[in-house]
Formats: structure tokens, sequence, C-alpha cells
């Protein structure tokens, strides 16, 4: 027997692995095609015979999952009855022995019939806290399935959670599967627990993060009534400081009835660095690079300096140039609002202007939810400025509002939200008097298609200068039209107005863009542009205007830190028409 049992050993040792069998018969014997699809995506068998040299311990392994596999997609669509068989060479899997050895698979075949649709019958969850909000297919009549239950029994919790219950769980559930009938009753009872108050946080991992800072950015509530949201948002908090390459929060109830959180905490590098390039065909080349401190003081304090040098090599206008630093400071004032301080020095050598700017600049950003956020400052600027005016110096002082609605699903290439940026600036040109400068940024996505393959994008850019002497106003302070960032086709800020006889910026702006974005194939898709601007002498669109657009195609290659994007444009109205092609190339959708 010794002797019987080496030589089937070295024989098992020594078998030739299997070849991939290349097709699995795969019959689905009723439902409908949403459900075969579904069904074969979740096969591991399928799977397995679609790879090249497939070993035959892989393949059987792979069909006596497939039972579960599959068994779990027929229950999360209402399948409670379903016979299910999966053969190789013939042989049921199910009835094969552990110690089985198959040298080669030379045929795979999985037959399902799922049976009869359920339906709900009997449909109750208990007891539920004042204003759970339950799926609407929660109901005697309605579709059956694992994930209704599954939906249901989380609403039921976080409903009690919500109110503070923050063990909330499933005390006892009952499910049970009327085949003559085709219904399932499904009874889950609720075990609310107790009411607890805010704890301790208890950071766990910060190293040269300072531990009251944690403690101070989090903001947890301690004290007060236990919310689930409260939770999520200090989590939210640690992460938005960059900081951190990984937050993780453990809630602990304590028998007083109050809840410590842990937070495991795992700090990210202390430094960063980033380029970029983009190339334009009018404008040149820019060329643009960052350094970044995550944690200067152990409390979070960020300090970035930024630097780019633009219009290298463009055929209407000269270098451009800035550098720029800001620190900030989170938790400031509040867990939601950040301290900011910064400088920015900029050389602008434009068509109708060369103007060399310092500035200064304190404000506060404050976080009011996910999606909104307001900021207010201070700032003092200087600007020698030669154009076709004159040649002067212009000292301003300013109160920057702005207010930030984002809820786009990706910033970097979003396919659904919106996205709304509005600033207005009361300022003061000594000697020269004051007034107010107001933008709008407003942005729309909608996608559609099998995983949002078409997205539909538009956007709206708004401003006017209110106030002030025309000949003394910084000239970057006035509007153009013309460029990667306003009207593609057209040279950069080609069009401005007449003021007092003399070109030079208009008062106001207006700009449209629409994108129809298609995906392609693999990383691939293309994009079809419009754009137009308009620009007027006076504020609010008044006084002598004027507008152009223009319109092209462009080529986009989706990358982990987004798509890189070449655009080709040509004008369509206004000057140029029908004469230029401009290239534009760069990293991230145009907008």
């Amino acid at each position: 027997m010794r002797h019987l049992f080496t030589i089937a050993l070295v024989s098992l040792l020594l078998a030739p692995p299997a070849q991939a069998q290349n097709d699995v018969r795969f019959q689905v014997l009723g439902g409908d095609e949403a459900l075969r699809d579904a069904l074969i995506a979740a096969s591991r068998l399928q799977a397995v015979t679609d790879e090249e040299d497939s070993a035959s311990q892989d393949i059987v392994a792979a069909a006596r999952s497939d039972y579960a596999r599959l068994l779990a997609v027929l229950y999360e669509q209402g399948y409670f009855g379903p016979d299910i068989s999966i053969t190789l060479n013939g042989r049921e899997v199910a009835g094969m022995s552990p110690f089985d050895r198959i040298t080669q698979v030379r045929s795979a075949a999985i037959t399902v019939e799922p049976g009869r649709a359920f339906r709900l019958g009997r449909a109750v969850i208990a007891p539920l806290a004042p204003g759970t909000d339950l799926p609407e297919g929660f109901r005697s009549g309605a579709p059956a399935g694992t994930v209704i239950l599954r939906e249901t029994t989380e609403a039921g919790i976080m409903g009690w959670r919500t109110q503070g219950h923050a063990t909330a769980d499933v005390g006892n559930q009952q499910i049970t599967a009327r085949h003559n009938e085709a219904e399932l009753d499904a009874e889950i009872t609720l075990a609310p627990g107790p009411v607890y108050r805010f704890g301790t946080l208890i950071p766990r991992g910060e190293e040269r993060m300072r531990t009251r800072r944690v403690l101070r950015i989090a903001g947890l509530p301690t004290g007060e009534v236990y919310d689930p949201d409260e939770v999520d948002r200090a989590a939210d908090r640690l992460r938005d400081t960059g900081v951190f390459t990984s937050v993780g929060f453990t809630e602990i109830p304590n028998p007083d009835g109050t809840l410590d959180v842990q937070a495991e905490l795992v700090e990210a590098p202390l430094r960063r660095v980033g380029f970029g390039a983009e190339i334009q065909s009018q404008d040149g080349l820019t060329v643009s690079g960052y350094w970044l401190h995550r944690n200067l003081f152990g409390g979070a304090e960020r300090l970035r300096f930024d630097a780019e040098i633009s219009d290298i090599g463009a055929q209407n206008s000269g270098i451009d140039g800035f550098v720029s630093g800001l620190f900030s400071r989170p938790a400031d004032l509040t867990p939601d609002t950040t301290l900011e301080l910064g400088f920015r020095i900029e050389h602008l050598d434009e068509p109708t202007f060369v103007e060399d700017t310092a500035s200064i600049n304190i404000g506060l950003e404050h976080q009011f939810s996910d999606e909104l956020t307001a900021t207010a400052g201070v700032f003092a600027r200087y600007s020698d400025v030669s154009d076709n005016f004159s040649e002067r110096s212009v000292w301003m002082v300013g109160l920057p509002l702005g207010l930030t609605w984002d809820s786009r699903d990706n910033a970097f290439d979003a396919a659904s939200g919106w996205y709304a940026d509005a600033t207005l600036t009361p300022f003061t040109a000594f000697e020269d008097g004051g007034g107010v400068r107001a933008t709008a940024d407003l942005r729309a996505y909608y996608g559609f298609g099998e995983e949002d393959s078409t997205r539909l994008a538009g956007r709206l850019q708004l401003g006017t200068v209110d106030g002030g002497d025309i000949a003394a106003l910084p000239p970057d302070w006035l509007f153009y039209s013309g460029g990667s960032g306003t009207v593609r086709g057209q040279d950069h800020q080609s069009l401005g107005a007449m003021q007092n006889g003399v070109q030079t910026g208009g008062r106001s702006f207006a700009g449209a863009s629409f994108e129809i974005r298609q995906d392609l194939f693999g990383n691939f898709g293309a994009v079809a542009f419009y754009d137009v601007g308009y620009v007027s002498e006076g504020a609010y669109g008044e006084g002598a205007s004027d507008w152009h657009s223009g319109a092209g195609l462009g080529l986009r290659y989706d990358t982990p830190i987004g798509p890189i994007r070449l655009d080709i444009a040509t004008p369509v109205s206004g000057d140029g028409t029908g004469e230029d092609v401009h290239l534009y190339l760069g990293i991230g959708q145009n907008f």
C-alpha cells in the first residue's frame, strides 16, 4: 500500500496541466438577457477558461465556486428556486470527489434554470426610527431579491444610527420562500440599542503630526448625541489636509453611554513636487512646477510654491511668468475654516500691454459642506504698467469674496454634476477711485449611454468691472477673449474693446463653450467643441461690443493623472475666419 500511495502521489505531481477550454457552453433556460449577462459576468469558470494555460486544478476550483457565485446572482434578482448544473467532461462537478483528478478538460458546460421570479409577500421591518426612509421596493407584491432586503435593512439601521443609536443592528430576521406561490416573506426585527454621546477621539499612528492638532482638525463634537454624519465629516477633514495617506475610524461604545472613536492614521511623505506642460500652436509652450510641504510645523500647515513660464515662442506676445507662494493652516477658527497667506510676483507681456505685478493676500476659506465653499480676504498689489494709455504705477487694495459649488462626480473628467464659482471684489485704486469686479464660472455635465460613454459638457463665463478710471485700472483686470481658456481657434486675447479711442480690454465679458465627449476604445476618446466669446466696452454689457467664435475636434487619452488633451480648432466668426488652424496640447479636459 505504501508503494502504491507513493506512485499515486508522484503521478499527481507530474500530471500535465490542462489546456484552457476556450469556450464554456453556457445556457440560461429562462429569465432575460440582463440575467444571462449577470450570470456570465459572475462565473469564475468562464473567466478561467478564457485564460491561456489554465491548470486543471484551477478549472475544477473555479467550477466548484460557481455554484455559490451563480446562486448569489439569482437570489439578488429574486430567483429563489433555481436549478444549477455545472459539468466538466460531462460529469457534474458537485458530485465529484475531492480526490478525483482531472488531467485534461475537454468540455465545460453550465446550465441554469432560474425558475419563477419571486415577489414579496409579507414585508415587515420594525421597529423603525422616526423619519426613516425605506426603499420604495420593499412592499407586498414588489419584485423580491436579496438586494432590496439588504437595502431595507441598511436603511432601517441607519435610521436609528442617525437618532444616536450607534450600535443599532438586526435583532432577528425570518425569511421564508413559498415556492408554490413564488412569494418571499420577510420579517426583519431591529435592535436599536441605547442612545450614545460622543466621547473621545483617540489617534493612533501619528508621528510628525501633533495629537492636539489632530483633535482640532477632526472636530469631533465631544458630549453631543452620536451622529454618523459627524464621524464621516471628521474623517474627511483629516483626509483633506493631505497629511495622511490613510484614515480609518473604529467606534468604541463605553458602558457609561459615551462612544469613543479610534482613528488609525498613516502619514504621507512630507514633501511633494509636480510638473506640467502645455503647448499651443499660436501661444507657444507653457511649463510649470510646484513644491509642496504637507506638514510644516506638525499641525497640517501647508506651504506651497508655484512657478510658471508661458507663451514661450508665442507669435503675438512675449514671455509671461509668475512665482507664487501660499501658506495655509486648517482648522484655524473652526474645524472647517482654513487660514491662507500668500504672495504672487508676475510678469505679463500681452499684445496690448506689459505689466509687472507684486501682491500679497490674507484670507479665510470655510467649507459649509462637501459641495459648498466660501472665501473672504484682503489683498494689496502694486503694478508697473505700460499700455496704449500710458506708463504708470498702480496701487490697489481689495476685499475678494467668493462662493463655490462643486457637485461633479470627477473634477478631472466629469460625467455628471455642476460647478459654479462666483467672485465679488470691491477695490480701491489709490488716486483713481474704486469700484467692484465680479466674475462667474458655471459648468454642467451630463453623461448617457453604457457607463456614460457619451458626455455633454457646457460652460458659461461672465465678468464685469464697475467703477475705476479705465486709463488707470490694471489691464489684467479688464476682459479679453481668445485662446484656450475662452475661445479656441482665436488668437490669445485677440478680442478686446475700444476705450477712449484706445484698443484695450473691455469692462464686460461673456463666454460659452459646448463639448460632446465620446469614449472610443481602450483609453482613447474624442471631443467636438464650439466656443463663443463676447466683450463690451462698458460694465454689464453696455456700450460698443463685439464677439467671435471657434470650433474644432479633439482627441483624449486617459491617464491616472487625467486625460491627455489634443485639440485642433479654427475660427468660425470674427477675425481670421477660415484662415487659421490652432493646436492645443495639454493634460486635463479644457473645463
